[in-house]
């Protein structure tokens, strides 16, 4: 089944811990994708989504700005986030999804624990199912380097990113 990603009840979310001691949460707000559902061969199953780098939200502009800048994302030059899977595993709504995740021009391998809570008709007649996925990353992994170190030897911005995923996605007509 062909399902499209329903941004307005997604959201793709990360939390970087910044400083040591207190933990920065973000999202990015324009994302799009479509997937192929396929309930009794999960293998078959496939993913593809994503985000405009722009579109970060950390809730506050001035450092919402820098995660723009050439320190970080550098939108001008890479302006998307795609995530494009090349394995499902798993059965009864847990499972593995495995893709390329492209992030600062960098594709890496990453897998997210995803949990499918099933899907409901609407009021207008339209399936719509739903996700919950998370993963982690290391930043520099993906050319994302910046950071001082502190006097006490801690990061200002943790290596370690955590990706969490709540996506709605409505099938679409045959």
């Amino acid at each position: 089944m062909a399902w499209t990603i329903d941004a307005s009840h997604s959201h793709i979310g990360f939390s970087v811990r910044h400083m040591v001691v207190s933990t920065v949460r973000g999202q990015f707000n324009v994302v799009r994708g479509t997937l192929n559902l396929d309930e009794t061969n999960p293998a078959a199953s496939w993913v593809e989504a994503e985000a405009d780098a722009a579109s970060i939200d950390t809730h506050d502009a001035n450092r919402d700005g820098h995660l723009r800048s050439a320190d970080f994302f550098d939108v001008e030059n890479y302006p998307k986030v795609t995530f494009k899977s090349t394995q499902v595993e798993g059965n009864e709504g847990d499972f593995k999804v495995t893709g390329d995740l492209t992030l600062h021009g960098v594709t890496k391998p990453v897998t997210f624990d995803v949990e499918y809570s099933g899907y409901v008709k609407d009021p207008y007649g339209l399936n719509r199912a739903g996700f919950s996925a998370q993963a982690k990353i290391n930043r520099k992994d993906f050319g994302l380097t910046w950071g001082p170190l502190l006097e006490t030897g801690g990061a200002v911005v943790s290596d370690e990113v955590k990706l969490n995923l709540e996506f709605e996605a409505t099938q679409q007509p045959a």
